[in-house]
């Protein structure tokens, strides 16, 4: 992983003209884990088989039930530069539902989320902000606490 400083500062200054910061940091006191109520994000284009596959890179998102079986789950996600091979072995590279439900179970963490999303990753991320927008009105509906992201 490339660190900050390793960037030639000309780099460095152009990102910052890119960037600009948010107006405030709405930064709320997160639950004990053992309470908490968790959902996953990927953006591993993981669906429903019998859902609509992703397509192109328009920002959408596709709703996966909490009990739902592995072999249940199609990926279809379209960059050249993804290597799948992972996830044809094992699902929880990308959707690691299984080990939440096992951290539950342990009393590790509250409950998994009735309900988990998934984006395509190689989608502009401006693409994604109406999307994200309505994700997260249903996370607050599933009383999520946190949540895992899981980029790809």
């Amino acid at each position: 992983m490339v660190r900050w400083a390793d960037i030639p500062e000309s780099l460095q200054n152009n990102f910052k003209k890119r960037t600009s910061p948010f107006d405030s940091t709405p930064w709320v006191e997160a639950p004990r884990l053992a309470d908490a109520r968790i959902a996953i994000i990927t953006t591993a284009a993981i669906h429903r088989i019998d859902d609509r596959p992703f397509t192109g890179h328009e920002g959408d998102y596709r709703v996966i039930p909490g009990d739902i079986d592995n072999s249940e789950l199609a990926m279809t996600h379209s960059s050249v530069n993804f290597d799948r091979s992972a996830y044809q072995q094992d699902v929880n590279v990308c959707f690691p539902l299984k080990h939440m439900r096992a951290l539950m179970d342990a009393g590790e963490i509250g409950s998994v989320a009735n309900w988990h999303y998934s984006f395509m990753g190689s989608t502009n991320p401006t693409r994604m902000e109406t999307g994200a927008k309505e994700v997260s009105k249903l996370l607050l509906g599933d009383n999520v606490d946190l949540a895992l992201l899981i980029p790809v």
